[in-house]
């Protein structure tokens, strides 16, 4: 406690880096557990409500850019932005996303504590500490377009008693869960036993949460999913014949028809030829026209298969010119059909548009994906009615970080397409997307398959369980029997509504030890 007294902002900037350690792929979460008590006691120690705002967001900082350092990766595959911008680009998205610790941290200051001479922490100070962390992260998944990665809970993933809490509570309400369980910690370390007790909410909600039953064994008949991932290295900078040979890895991994009806599942932006009619000649790739690449695709499936790929939607002008780009998922049957179409409406900034274009790029500023068209967004989750397999849900890439929306409202999927591009992301970056993949699995009680160009390719249980994998770098497919779908858990029920009750809940407890606790 001393050298938190001593060099408390610099304690703040330590605490924050090392607790981001506890997220995918190091998962070292108790690291994170023991970081978050000791911030929590460093906020609890502030003087004033100013040096509680200062050590929240200092720690928030180092948190959020080391978890989010995949991020420079992006600036080495675009010669439009400067290399070097990497990290500092990442420590400058910080300054905004430090904005919501520190806001818990001052809650929990100003809300928690009664502010007596030599008051210690008590259960009224973490209960607050939850109950604000709630409320930030949430906003945080929905401010300016909102960007919730990671979320705290995440570091659950590894363990699956606590992560399927999530599918009571949701992700945000886990989070602040997590911060009480770290407050109790903080607790014990100040001998205060039966504050420390504030931490058995979460151990009796784990005791309460039932198992899930083993699913019995499928026939051998049932529908299949199989998906691909092709590892190009060309990926990151695609050269002239990259469409060609992209094209041509996907066929070689598609397997072949068999017994079963197959869903082939094929990464985002899998497909660099365009795949609709109507478009003007000069505006095909390589001179492939549409009918020739749909029927090669044909060619990969049997009579009651079909494919899911991503690839790019252009629509024209009368005149002919490009209007607007989407980023898509096209499904194509046996025959050549295109049987639907999903456009991404989550996009990213800076990414696959870039905000207030007009003026940022007279300053010389560009996108970070290479390209001269900013994608148009689709109207929001979508389920594809597709002959054989039933609903599938489409979500393209970071669409599905965003806990309670990713799941169409008018028709609940039996499981959740989603492909991503993750070679722009680095070593932590494909960890962490798979452990939020696999978090909305649990929420939504649905089982999800994600496709990637690089990796990680996995097929999701209901539950969160890995059923299979394709690691990172490596060229491969897997293919399993489509996972059942649970019965719609409590979170896809009552959504984010989850988040306000556990955080007034604990908001409301939080007073009540304020007022009338010891």
């Amino acid at each position: 406690m001393r050298l938190l007294d001593r060099h408390p902002r610099l304690a703040a900037l330590v605490l924050g880096a090392l607790a981001a350690c506890g997220y995918a792929p190091l998962d070292l979460w108790p690291l994170t557990l023991l970081c978050f008590a000791a911030w929590l006691a460093l906020v609890h120690r502030a003087p004033g409500v100013r040096a509680a705002l200062s050590r929240g967001w200092l720690f928030g900082w180092a948190h959020l850019s080391v978890a989010n350092n995949w991020i420079a990766r992006a600036f080495t595959l675009q010669d439009a932005m400067p290399h070097w911008l990497g990290y500092p680009a990442v420590g400058l998205l910080c300054l905004y996303l430090a904005i919501y610790p520190m806001m818990a941290a001052g809650l929990a200051w100003r809300w928690g504590k009664r502010h007596a001479a030599g008051e210690r922490p008590g259960p009224g100070f973490v209960l607050m500490a939850g109950a604000a962390w709630v409320l930030t992260e949430a906003l945080r998944g929905w401010a300016l377009t909102g960007y919730p990665w990671p979320p705290l809970a995440s570091l659950w993933v590894p363990i699956r008693g606590v992560a399927q809490l999530a599918a009571w509570v949701g992700t945000y309400a886990l989070s602040g869960l997590t911060v009480v369980l770290a407050g109790a910690l903080l607790l014990l370390a100040e001998r205060r036993w039966r504050a420390a007790a504030v931490g058995l909410p979460l151990v009796l909600l784990l005791a309460l949460v039932p198992p899930r039953v083993p699913q019995a064994p499928m026939p051998d008949a049932a529908p299949r999913v199989r998906a691909v991932q092709p590892d190009l290295p060309e990926e990151e900078r695609p050269g002239p014949d990259y469409a060609e040979h992209n094209l041509q890895a996907l066929e070689r991994l598609s397997g072949r028809p068999g017994a079963a009806p197959r869903l082939i599942v094929w990464p985002e932006g899998a497909l660099r030829y365009l795949i609709e009619d109507g478009y003007p000649a000069d505006y095909y790739w390589r001179q492939e026209s549409p009918a020739r690449v749909r029927a090669r695709l044909a060619r990969l499936l049997g009579p009651r298969d079909l494919l899911l790929t991503g690839g790019t939607g252009v629509q024209f002008t009368r005149q002919g010119e490009i209007e607007t780009v989407t980023n898509s998922i096209f499904a194509v049957d046996a025959r050549g059909a295109l049987r639907g179409r999903y456009d991404k409406a989550h996009l990213v900034p800076w990414g696959e548009y870039l905000p207030w274009r007009p003026l940022l790029s007279k300053l010389g500023f560009a996108r970070l994906v290479p390209g001269g068209y900013d994608f148009a967004p689709g109207p929001g989750p979508r389920s594809m009615a597709l002959p054989g397999f039933g609903p599938v849900g489409m979500l393209i890439c970071y669409e599905v970080i965003f806990s309670g929306h990713i799941v169409d409202p008018a028709r609940r999927p039996r499981l959740i397409f989603n492909p991503s591009n993750d070679s722009w992301y680095g070593r932590w970056g494909p960890a962490q997307h798979l452990a939020m993949a696999r978090l909305r699995a649990i929420e939504e009680g649905l089982p999800i398959v994600r496709a990637t160009p690089t990796g990680i390719s996995a097929i999701i249980a209901a539950d969160g369980r890995l059923l299979g994998t394709v690691p990172p770098e490596r060229a491969g497919a897997i293919e399993a029997v489509i996972p059942p779908a649970a019965a719609p858990t409590l979170f896809a029920r009552l959504g984010n509504w989850l988040a306000l009750i556990v955080g007034g809940l604990l908001g409301a407890s939080a007073v009540a030890f304020r007022r009338w606790g010891r």
